[in-house]
């Protein structure tokens, strides 16, 4: 309905309506709730879904971002021109520049992200307390490191 007044092709009306499904799927309400909390950092919900299916392995994180914008395509090149298409609500600028990648580089570079490495360290030390401390503590200094990044760099 949204759509129904303007002069869309059918692939491009299509894409939008597997965008609208994506964005009110569960994946999508779950990106929406931690948006508040990744915004500054300089991601949006898309990310925020990314980051979190991350857990089970950083090179998921890839693999989402590719889903997510391979809506309706499975073209290298749309992917990348979606991604580069992406816009900034709050700065209005790309979504996807220096401060956003590298505030990015350096939440994995300190993040907790592998589920692995955690039940490794539970099995261990026979305690999930080490685990979640490790987990909780590595968060924390990642998320500020990167808050910290892209507040300087933006």
């Amino acid at each position: 309905e949204q759509y129904a007044g303007k002069d869309l092709s059918e692939e491009e009306l299509t894409n939008k309506i597997a965008s609208q499904q994506l964005e009110h799927s569960f994946i999508g309400y779950i990106g929406k709730g931690i948006e508040p909390a990744v915004r500054p950092l300089g991601y949006d919900w898309k990310i925020g879904i990314a980051i979190v299916s991350s857990f089970a392995a950083r090179e998921v994180f890839v693999g989402t971002l590719a889903t997510i914008y391979s809506v309706g395509s499975d073209e290298e090149e749309t992917i990348k021109n979606r991604m580069r298409a992406e816009v900034n609500p709050i700065l209005g600028g790309p979504l996807f520049n220096f401060a956003s990648g590298i505030s990015l580089l350096l939440f994995y570079a300190f993040a907790m992200q592998c589920m692995s490495t955690l039940a490794i360290v539970k099995r261990e030390t026979n305690s999930w307390k080490w685990p979640a401390i490790q987990f909780t503590a590595m968060t924390v200094i990642a998320y500020f490191a990167a808050l910290a990044a892209y507040q300087i760099l933006k």
